[in-house]
């Protein structure tokens, strides 16, 4: 994906994001800003590009765990689901344009 290489890269990158699971802080068709970001770095509430159980999703930074070098990041969606714990954090949202 090409938002993924870009951030991996350390350049900002758009993307249009689709899927109702993060209504109503992200809309199906908004177009995200992103921005790279070190696993280190990311808070609680923060929205994340990431990979989480082979799946990519945007979605939200719900708990944090271990530290700087083992850092480990809780992913779920607007609604409180849960997706899992992941390491694969490519970048933050910036900016969100709904539609």
């Amino acid at each position: 994906q090409r938002a993924i290489s870009d951030l991996r890269e350390g350049r900002r990158t758009v993307l249009k994001c689709h899927g109702n699971s993060m209504r109503p802080r992200i809309l199906s068709g908004a177009q995200l800003t992103l921005e790279p970001v070190s696993l280190c770095d990311v808070q609680v509430g923060d929205a994340v590009l990431c990979k989480v159980r082979g799946n990519t999703y945007v979605h939200l930074v719900s708990a944090l765990k271990g530290g700087d070098d083992n850092r480990q990041v809780q992913i779920s969606n607007n609604s409180g689901h849960v997706n899992g714990w992941t390491t694969a954090v490519y970048g933050r949202v910036v900016e969100v344009e709904n539609p």
